[in-house]
């Protein structure tokens, strides 16, 4: 499946208020396409110069998604927000601009906004521009962001199999600390092996367990996390403009900025743990509740560029 429009050479920024004044309920079902050349005239483009902002690769590694994951659409997610990742190299300060989402999700590839995100005829106006734990391809970038240990990407994987990670878990603010987001993997990772049902209840209610416990407990005194290596993240972002294509079959590298602590990890699993334990497991009418006790994430958190 491949684009049917017109796409520019380097990514934009596009205001969140252009895009709802153009979202019609055509496009949002897949009859109707965005108005490419009009949109264009409202986007600020990225330096053509900074090889980061190019199109192209981002649009091969999505045509290649919607291909190999035609079956288990919500597959693709694990493939690829880190691959996303490591093709989009930016700083904390540079992701949380919405409006460079929206230009990706509305202007590049809304035909994999519509694949991916299209449920009962209609895709939710937030996949096109919303929150970074809503919107299509800010919500997958933020996952690997938040998730990957220093340069390895298989937390990542982890957290993208079960939806509620990305739905619930990475709303928290303590998910910040990285040595939390690696303990909740952690725990999931065993919930997997040993087989436990519906993932989605475990980890909505161990969230839950987390988030109230965090007023009363102090995680970063608990568990520690070691200094961030800011220079190494502007040092990959630098590599980019350089940088060969991700490979499909083999996790890229993400920025040697430092790995958490393992004993760290050690210190709050079982604590975790316990807190899944001892809690009730939301029903189905109670993830409906979860956005009432969830804060928003800080995102203009890291690097600034």
């Amino acid at each position: 499946m491949g684009s049917a429009h017109e796409v520019p050479k380097v990514l934009g920024r596009l205001p969140s208020a252009v895009v709802t004044k153009y979202l019609s309920r055509g496009i949002q079902t897949g009859d109707e396409t965005p108005p490419t050349a009009t949109l264009l005239k409202s986007a600020v483009p990225k330096e053509e110069t900074e090889a980061r902002w190019r199109v192209g690769p981002v649009r091969e590694l999505l045509v290649e998604a919607m291909e190999r994951f035609e079956e288990k659409r919500a597959a693709a997610d694990k493939w690829l927000a880190p691959r996303l990742h490591a093709t989009l190299r930016m700083s904390r300060n540079e992701a949380a601009d919405e409006q460079l989402w929206n230009h990706l999700a509305f202007v590049v590839a809304p035909d994999y906004v519509i694949w991916r995100h299209k449920s009962g005829g209609l895709v939710p106006s937030a996949r096109f521009t919303g929150p970074h734990y809503t919107q299509a391809f800010s919500r997958l970038w933020w996952a690997a962001e938040l998730f990957r240990n220093s340069d390895d990407y298989l937390p990542v994987e982890v957290a993208c199999s079960v939806q509620d990670v990305l739905n619930t878990t990475m709303r928290l603010d303590v998910i910040d600390h990285r040595p939390t987001a690696q303990a909740i993997l952690r725990v999931l990772g065993n919930l997997i092996a040993d087989g436990t049902p519906r993932l989605g209840d475990q980890i909505n209610a161990l969230s839950s367990a987390i988030n109230a416990a965090g007023s009363t407990l102090v995680y970063d005194v608990l568990a520690p996390d070691a200094p961030i290596d800011d220079v190494a993240t502007v040092d990959w972002i630098a590599d980019s403009q350089d940088a060969a294509p991700v490979l499909w079959e083999i996790l890229p590298d993400g920025p040697s900025d430092g790995r958490v602590p393992e004993d760290s990890i050690e210190t709050l699993v079982p604590m975790f743990e316990q807190m899944l334990a001892d809690a009730p497991k939301p029903q189905c009418t109670d993830r409906l509740m979860l956005s009432s006790w969830l804060p928003l994430h800080d995102l203009g958190q890291g690097v600034d560029m």
